[in-house]
């Protein structure tokens, strides 16, 4: 895997602006993947990437490690995207379409199941969009990016009771729109569908 974040940061802190690079090409498919689930556009998330980047190159040098780098960055990212959302005054739309990584690929199912898959996706994805923002900060930190608890709190600077709480009533308005389109089964499995 090559040198830790701390590492590279210490490295770039030392004048070695080629760790930089390293760091960037570790988080980079990442951080776009959460801003685009958080603004839903291509272009804006490329952009506040390249802006999340930017800012981090400009202030890691005071960096004290106080947080780990990745929620340090992500925590640059959110900022930015909430500035973008303020700026729109308009809901954002979060699509499962395009998540990449963050459902599991369907191998070998049938055109029928893929199709059904899609409307599921569209419909968890419209129903997360309607959710209030902090509790759809919540459910992508840890649904779609895997960040733990503790993470998610220094993400977003509120103690992890914070988190968990935004995150279960998150996932609880997610089930009961759900439930009111005609889909039961579990939030989770929802959120996790391709």
């Amino acid at each position: 895997m090559g040198p830790l974040d701390e590492e590279l940061v210490a490295a770039f802190q030392g004048g070695d602006v080629a760790a930089f690079d390293t760091l960037v090409e570790r988080w980079e498919r990442k951080i776009q993947g959460a801003i685009y689930r958080i603004l839903h556009s291509d272009d804006e998330a490329r952009d506040l990437c390249q802006e999340t980047f930017l800012k981090a190159f400009r202030g890691l040098g005071s960096f004290r490690g106080q947080a780990q780098f990745s929620s340090w960055l992500y925590q640059i990212a959110l900022n930015l995207c909430r500035d973008r959302m303020r700026r729109r005054k308009t809901r954002t739309w979060v699509s499962l379409d395009e998540m990449g990584d963050a459902a599991p690929a369907d191998r070998g199912a049938s055109a029928l199941e893929l199709v059904e898959n899609r409307d599921l996706s569209r419909r968890v994805a419209a129903a997360i969009a309607a959710l209030p923002e902090e509790q759809r900060e919540a459910i992508i930190l840890k649904e779609y990016e895997g960040r733990t608890f503790p993470e998610i709190a220094e993400i977003l600077d509120v103690p992890v009771s914070t988190v968990k709480t935004r995150l279960y009533r998150g996932l609880d308005q997610l089930r009961r729109r759900l439930e009111q389109q005609g889909i039961r089964g579990s939030s989770d499995a929802a959120v996790a569908a391709p």
